[in-house]
């Protein structure tokens, strides 16, 4: 699933992974919840759009400056200022924050450079960082959404939904 370059991301292909993302959380009982940077808070907004999520849908935050990940999910200013906002550490940290706040079975954390500017030679438009934990197993993930074709703000964010909810539907759909 790493090689986006080939992959079809689109707002029907996300809302039908929604949907069937929402299906699978009320068949286990589990829960989910979202902190949100460069996706702005589009995860939520998908998965709010799917009846019945308030079954499954606990906490949605959109921190998208960095000391609002410091205020609200205890990202700590020095990981910031060492790694900076994109990275692994600060997906992780991001990820850890919010299942602290939350009791979901599954937190998904995103930051990213969505472009058009703000990349660099090392972190280029297109860098996302996604954090997941999942029953107290955490992991990140670093789809290549700067080989997508279409670079534009729009299509990463919407390419980075899309990764997410992908991952998601994975885990619920393996015995984890």
């Amino acid at each position: 699933m790493n090689n986006c370059t080939n992959l079809e991301y689109s707002s029907e292909k996300l809302d039908k992974t929604a949907s069937n993302v929402v299906k699978l959380l009320l068949q286990r009982g589990w829960h989910v919840a979202f902190a949100e940077s460069c996706t702005g808070g589009l995860l939520s907004q998908t998965i709010t759009s799917v009846p019945g999520a308030s079954a499954v849908y606990e906490l949605g935050i959109c921190t998208y400056a960095n000391r609002i990940k410091n205020k609200f999910l205890g990202v700590p200013n020095d990981m910031l200022d060492s790694f900076g906002a994109v990275s692994p550490e600060v997906a992780l940290a991001m990820v850890s924050g919010l299942s602290r706040c939350s009791d979901a079975e599954i937190c998904v954390s995103v930051t990213g450079i969505a472009g058009p500017d703000g990349g660099t030679p090392e972190k280029p438009v297109g860098t996302v960082w996604l954090g997941f934990y999942v029953n107290g197993k955490t992991f990140t993930r670093l789809p290549e959404l700067w080989l997508l074709k279409n670079k534009s703000r729009g299509n990463i964010r919407l390419a980075a939904a899309n990764y997410a909810f992908g991952i998601i539907e994975e885990i619920l759909t393996e015995d984890f």
